[in-house]
């Protein structure tokens, strides 16, 4: 017989955005479309805990049903703060809540490892390897540091979310808690968009930088004008640094001036309308874990050209609802951009197979719920009343 218990109170300790209608990046948006749908069932209090450079004091809000903390950040770095004193501010107020439990997310797995509360970790991304193939400066070393520091904390918990397999397979051997298969949610809007597939719009999401690996994307998109696609490449994504000036370059030298929008950060109804008048969806990063791009354009039924490597493989079945791609092989994802663009009736069935799969493993009422067991779990009870 299960147990029943209401009114548990969560703490969601990770980075979200002043704004919750305009989250910043992929975690942001994760958490806002989670907190809502955790709170939305009315048996949980929800507490956001996170932090943030241009948070002068401690404040708290309310945003609907939903109770936030926002808490000073001082170091730039992330490293610095998340072991040193901005760190234990946030483990000590986290601490002072004494919420039922704790779900910790990225960097916050590593502030929060030594509280005594039943402890949920969700780890969004390798953050050692993002330091790897960062392309800044003592990228290596501060990868490596990074590596004993996240592995210390994964050790630490008793219960990990995973988002993916591959997320899973880097645990082994380190992960010494229970290991829960738990995809990342998407705003609910992204199943309801209409679909008006101009034929030509290749769409990338994704920031401008070395781990998405955007330079090979431009040249790959030279390669099918070349083969006589008239097509546009539509790169929604920050520029970062003087990679971005690079791509603006290879743009300039390759006179895809005309055909390459770079359009920058684009809001979420941004991306909605991007993604509805999408012809395929790529993303050729050199290391993700299962970025939400993939998600959303699964759910508006946008067929998928992605690499073959980290996570990805498991998010896009090989022909089916795209194709897994060498990144490093610009002729092959032009190739797949091809037969995409050249067949109305594939990208159709592709497209919709996509809709169905991301309607039962990203709909975030269908994870809130798997969420809650998880929380079950880490309390010892059989499961949380379901409203």
């Amino acid at each position: 017989m299960s147990t029943s218990i209401n009114a548990v109170k969560i703490a969601l300790a990770t980075a979200f955005p002043p704004d919750p209608r305009q989250p910043r990046g992929g975690v942001e948006a994760v958490s806002v479309v989670l907190a809502e749908a955790l709170a939305r069932d009315g048996d949980l209090d929800v507490h956001v805990v996170t932090a943030a450079v241009d948070q002068a004091v401690a404040e708290v809000v309310t945003h609907g049903s939903l109770t936030i903390h926002r808490l000073p950040w001082t170091p730039r770095r992330m490293l610095t703060g998340a072991v040193g004193r901005d760190g234990r501010r946030v483990r000590d107020y986290v601490a002072a809540l004494r919420c039922d439990v704790v779900h910790a997310h990225d960097t916050y797995g590593v502030m929060l490892r030594t509280l005594p509360t039943p402890r949920v970790l969700t780890i969004h991304g390798f953050i050692h390897e993002d330091t790897r193939v960062s392309g800044e400066r003592w990228a290596r070393i501060r990868g490596r540091i990074w590596r004993q520091v996240e592995t210390a904390a994964w050790a630490a918990y008793p219960h990990i979310i995973s988002i993916s397999p591959y997320v899973r397979e880097r645990l082994r051997g380190i992960a010494s808690g229970m290991i829960h298969d738990i995809e990342n949610p998407i705003a609910e809007a992204f199943f309801g968009v209409a679909r008006a597939d101009t034929g030509r719009d290749i769409v990338s999401t994704a920031t401008i930088s070395p781990r998405k690996n955007t330079l090979r994307l431009v040249d790959a998109f030279a390669r099918l004008r070349a083969q006589g696609f008239d097509a546009t490449l539509r790169l929604a994504g920050a520029p970062v640094g003087e990679y971005a000036d690079q791509v603006r370059q290879r743009i300039a030298w390759l006179g895809l001036e005309r055909h390459v929008d770079l359009l920058s950060e684009v809001p979420v109804d941004g991306v909605r309308h991007l993604l509805a008048n999408a012809s395929v969806m790529t993303l050729v990063s050199l290391e993700e874990n299962a970025p939400l791009s993939i998600e959303e354009a699964m759910a508006v039924g946008v067929p998928v050209v992605t690499s073959n490597r980290c996570g990805m493989p498991y998010m896009v079945s090989h022909g089916e609802t795209g194709y897994l791609v060498d990144p490093n092989d610009s002729a092959e994802i032009a190739g797949r951009l091809a037969e995409l663009l050249g067949d109305d009736g594939l990208r159709l069935r592709m497209g919709s197979r996509g809709r169905e799969i991301a309607r039962d493993r990203f709909h975030p009422t269908e994870v809130a719920r798997r969420t809650k067991r998880v929380y079950a779990r880490a309390l010892g009870a059989g499961e949380l009343a379901t409203t």
